[in-house]
This record gives structure tokens, sequence and C-alpha cells, in this order.
């Protein structure tokens, strides 16, 4: 049901076709020759539509739905309407994220470098890569096969962009090294000087900031984000981290493997996080810290000290969950208590 105008489809495929993308099992009964044309939501979704129950809260609609497949958890087969048929996964959403991929691959760009693009002639590009119109590609750079530098992105001297990695309008990168297959979107700012002075009365001076940025492999950076490179030791993101908009980065910053930065969230330079640590929106990180492993941190939080792996903290500055609604609950009954 998406707009045509904007993104193509592929298909139709089979129920079978959907469970063996979708990493799902075929529920008994269900038709595996039926063919699918589309991916839909509960309410909008028609018998030659596919859609997916991953939160309870849509249970209703679920059990209302006219859609002809639905991805569901085996714990809510029994809510489905009579013919739905169903593909069964312990992960729907990411069944049936698997099956919008198989409706709607990216496309893969043609080769080439616009008239209007300005590429410095000892740059390397390869010729299954795409250079879009007005972008600039500076000296010694190194841009692989099926990488894509979409209108107005500069990509800086000697940066290198690692193959499927799509650069978006108007970003800009210098001095760093892109992994495979990353996402960067319009505006992004990556290997800028880190926020680095000496500060003295007579004068702040400026530290020269030496380091670069490593993005590593399936990484993606949200429009608008920021990443400043390191003042001396790199700063680098880890593979697969999700990045959203408007979250900004600083010098000597090290993020491990599948971590997400939901937006306006920020880390001040030299901390540390480990693997899957999840910032929600607008929450900060001061410096020099290390955030363990598996760590989650609440919106708008503070973090001023060090976490350890597993943590869940919140509030400025961030405490354990349970610390900070025991917290809050005295507050309020402080605060009633004044009050009568």
């Amino acid at each position: 049901m998406a707009d045509p105008r904007f993104f193509q489809k592929a298909g139709p495929f089979t129920v079978g076709d959907l469970a063996e993308a979708a990493e799902a099992e075929l529920a008994s009964g269900a038709p595996a020759d039926r063919l699918i044309q589309d991916v839909a939501p509960l309410e909008a979704a028609g018998p030659d539509h596919v859609s997916f129950l991953d939160n309870k809260k849509y249970l209703d609609a679920f059990a209302t739905s006219a859609a002809g497949v639905c991805i569901v958890h085996p714990a809510f087969a029994d809510r489905a309407p009579a013919g739905m048929a169903l593909l069964l996964s312990k992960s729907p959403y990411r069944s049936y994220a698997l099956v919008a991929q198989l409706f709607y691959p990216s496309p893969r760009a043609a080769g080439g470098v616009a008239p209007s693009a300005s590429v410095d002639s000892s740059a390397v590009i390869d010729p299954e890569a795409r250079i879009e119109a007005g972008a600039v590609v500076g000296a010694g750079a190194r841009i692989a096969a099926g990488a894509v530098i979409r209108p107005n992105a500069v990509i800086g001297a000697g940066v290198e962009i690692g193959e499927d990695t799509e650069v978006g309008a108007c970003a800009s990168l210098s001095h760093c090294l892109i992994g495979r297959r990353v996402r960067i979107y319009p505006g992004v700012r990556i290997g800028q000087d880190g926020f680095g002075f000496a500060m003295d009365p007579r004068g702040h001076l400026k530290v020269p900031q030496l380091g670069r940025v490593i993005v590593e492999d399936d990484v993606e950076i949200g429009a608008n984000a920021t990443i400043d490179r390191g003042a001396g030791p790199d700063t680098v993101i880890g593979r697969g981290c999700m990045i959203d908009n408007l979250v900004q980065i600083g010098h000597n910053v090290e993020i491990g493997a599948g971590s997400v930065l939901v937006a306006q969230s920020g880390i001040a330079g030299s901390s540390k996080l480990g693997d899957f640590v999840v910032l929600a929106a607008q929450a900060g990180i001061a410096g020099h810290l290390k955030v363990g492993s598996g760590v989650r941190i609440g919106g708008q939080s503070g973090v001023m000290r060090d976490v350890d792996p597993g943590q869940e903290v919140i509030g400025s500055p961030a405490v354990p969950v349970r610390q900070f609604w025991r917290q809050y609950a005295r507050f309020s009954k402080l605060s009633d208590e004044k009050g009568r």
C-alpha cells in the first residue's frame, strides 16, 4: 500500500514464500500456495495483504482485521479471525521487517558520475558506484562498488566509503573511514573537529584533533546527526549501531556493536559504551565515563557516573530505575503532605 511514486514493489509472493522469508512457521491449515500482493497495517489490510501483530494493544484490530495473512506470536494465534492464514513467529516485528524487505527491496543504483559532480582526479571511484549531481569528492578519497553519494554531499580528502553505503544529500564527511552497507542520512556531519580546548584565563587554546572517525558495517546515522573525530585516538561507531536524527557524538567516543541512540541524545568526549546500549530520546552522557553492555538509559536522563553492564537507569542524575521510582514516590508523598 506504499505510494508507487516513491516505492517500487516486488512480488506477488506465496504464503509459503513469506513464511520462509519471515523465518516463521506456517500455521496448520494455511494455504502455502496462496498469492499475496503487498504488506498493510491491520486496519487497512485486505485478503491480498500480509500484516503483523507485535503489540497486544492491537489485539482488537487483529481480531477484526481482513488481512489474508498475519505474522503473530503463537500466544495470540487463537484471537485470529476465521479465514486468516497465520505465520507464527516469536519475534513478529522482526519477521515483518524481513517480509517488508522482500516486497520492497532497496534498489541498487546504476553506477556513474553526474556531469555536475566535482571529483578530484586522484579519487578512486568504483565503476559501480554512483556520484550524483553537485556532489564533491576530494583528493585520494575511495568510493567502493554499490556506494551512492547523493546530491551536494561532500566527501573529504582521503575518506573511504565501503560497498553499498549511501551518503545522503548535503551530508559532509571528512577524516573518516566508513564501512559497508552504512546508511548516512541527509545533513549528517562526520569527522569535523572535536570540541577540544585548553581553557586558560589568557584565552582558550584550540587543541589539534588528530584522530579519525571509524564507522563499522551496517550502521545507520540519522539526519543532521554529528560525529566528531578523535583528538588522537579515534571515534568509533560499532557494527550495527542505529543512530537517530539530531544525535551528537563527541570526540574519542567509542560505541559498541548494536547500540541504539534515539533522537537528540548526546555523548560527551572520551566516553565508552558497550554493546547493545540504548539511549532514549534526549538522554545525555557526560565525558570520560564507561557504560556497560546492555545498559538502557531513559529519556532525558543525565548520566554522570559509570554504569555497570545490564542496568536500567533514568533521571538526572541517572540512577537505577527502581531507585528513581522510590525517590519519586517519596517526593510526591512529601509534596502531598505539605499541601495538606
